[in-house]
């Protein structure tokens, strides 16, 4: 799969079957979008929240609509996709719960990825510090940042299970490298898991 994507993106790519329908929720400027159609002749559609971003899209033509997540997934019917894609946007929507049963209602299968709130680095930033870190894989201050709901590791297997959503894989990274799943809840920047239902 393509070098040029985000870790967490490449994992995500890595095991999305060929010739299979995708959603990319909060698809960026499509980079998913575009390896998944040239690698593995996918079938691959975005939502885009910024505007800018759509343009982008469709400029490299990409099928991605401007909608939000939150309230425009509703729109598509149930198994609509293989699989529903969710790349560092849960901790910006509004209910994560509710986002984490559309995605497994529109697709058959989810990807979520995430920063883990729970790393060291952000620990340590708040307990020596008292403040909100900027790091790299959180990298404006809070008062700029999307975040609004601080999402870690072990806060997302517990709503998994919750939503009665089955982890059928997870991958770890920090410093865009993959690291073990020991310890994931401190050790990990951010997190990948494919979900079935």
């Amino acid at each position: 799969m393509s070098n040029a994507l985000r870790p967490d993106l490449a994992a995500i790519a890595a095991h999305v079957e060929p010739s299979t329908r995708v959603l990319d929720i909060g698809c960026g400027e499509g980079e998913l979008m575009a390896a998944l159609e040239a690698e593995k002749d996918c079938d691959a559609r975005g939502m885009e929240l910024d505007p800018a971003l759509v343009e982008r899209c469709v400029a490299r033509g990409l099928s991605v609509v401007q909608g939000d997540a939150d309230s425009d997934l509703a729109d598509y019917p149930d198994g609509a996709f293989d699989y529903a894609v969710l790349s560092q946007t849960l901790q910006t929507t509004t209910r994560p719960d509710l986002m984490l049963d559309q995605l497994l209602r529109v697709g058959e299968r989810a990807f979520v990825s995430f920063p883990n709130f729970a790393h060291w680095r952000t620990r340590a930033a708040l307990m020596f510090g008292g403040r909100m870190p900027v790091t790299q894989a959180l990298p404006v201050s809070w008062y700029e940042t999307t975040n609004i709901h601080h999402v870690t590791v072990d806060d997302f297997r517990d709503l998994a299970r919750q939503r009665k959503a089955r982890v059928e894989r997870s991958w770890f990274f920090a410093n865009e490298r993959p690291i073990p799943a020991r310890f994931a809840n401190w050790r990990a920047e951010f997190a990948v898991f494919e979900l079935v239902r």
